[in-house]
């Protein structure tokens, strides 16, 4: 071998060498400052994504919302979107986190984030009067604000609340698996008689809704309560919460879903049926997430 040949190896060689030792101290640098190490089974416990690194989309946030973290940080983007350039996707979506976490979050925080949810709705809509979203996401977070704060709010949101969820009939009755006609059946059930509520069209609105998708586990789920007021109907409502029981979990509204089912199992059990597994299947675990309160049984909630 020639000297500039052997010159040239010795210096690859010096230079492998460097590269490795100088990957081990990283190595172990990285260790030294705490790296957690792999539970028993070789695969990390799950993270929230808020809190991965480089995951910055809020929509993806927004699937993770049973992490309250992650709809926080959704909700921060669509917010700092909104202040940039007033735009309608960013006013509805931030409308409908806040209703997420007005009805999930902390109690003391509730409020203010169903106010927060209809000042964005009421945004969404001046942006885009003839789209559903806005119309949609404001009176939940109305109805929301209306079934837990008291009489006052109310009376000050009953008849927006309706009009709201007409206004989305009008311009799309099929909208998000025909959700304004679920939540106006479910007003018409909550809204005492004297200020409008009525128990034949809350049934109207709701098995309306059923027609745009017969597995919904909320639609089901409301009709059921509805009724299972009259004793003579309990049999029919017992089967509505079986179907809401063997009913798939809708990747879109995953939490959602779980909460219905649980509320169908507790009323099924109260109505005098025992809840099973779905049919032909064992029940499945449910995943090892910490997860907020069900949604609150308002008179307008979204599902």
């Amino acid at each position: 071998m020639s000297i500039k040949r052997r010159v040239i190896v010795s210096c690859m060689t010096a230079y492998l060498a460097a590269s490795a030792v100088s990957a081990s101290r990283r190595a172990r640098r990285t260790a030294s400052q705490g790296a957690a190490p792999l539970p028993a089974g070789g695969r990390p416990a799950a993270v929230p994504l808020a809190r991965q690194t480089g995951e910055r989309d809020p929509d993806a946030l927004y699937r993770d919302r049973e992490h309250l973290d992650s709809a926080r940080a959704a909700q921060a983007i669509w917010r700092a979107r909104l202040a940039g350039t007033p735009a309608f996707e960013p006013a509805w979506k931030l409308a409908r986190v806040c209703y997420w976490l007005g009805t999930q979050g902390p109690e003391d925080a509730r409020r203010a984030e169903l106010d927060a949810g209809v000042a964005a709705g009421e945004q969404a809509i001046a942006l885009g009067p003839d789209r559903p979203e806005g119309h949609f996401w404001l009176a939940a977070n109305m109805g929301a604000l209306a079934e837990s704060f008291g009489l006052r709010q109310g009376l000050k949101y009953r008849g927006r609340i309706r009009s709201e969820l007409e206004r989305v009939l009008a311009i799309d009755p099929a909208w998000q698996q025909g959700s304004a006609d679920r939540a106006l059946g479910r007003w018409y059930d909550k809204v005492p008689w004297l200020f409008g509520g009525s128990d034949g069209k809350a049934e109207e609105h709701l098995r309306r809704a059923l027609t745009y998708n017969p597995q919904s586990t909320a639609t089901l789920v409301f009709l059921a309560e509805l009724l299972a007021d009259d004793r003579g109907r309990r049999a029919e409502a017992r089967g509505l919460l079986q179907r809401a029981l063997d009913a798939p979990i809708d990747p879109e509204w995953a939490p959602e879903d779980r909460a219905f089912k649980r509320r169908a199992a507790d009323l099924l059990r109260e109505i005098g049926g025992v809840p099973g597994p779905p049919a032909g299947r064992p029940a499945a675990p449910e995943p090892s997430v910490e997860r907020p309160a069900a949604p609150v049984a308002g008179p307008v909630q979204y599902l």
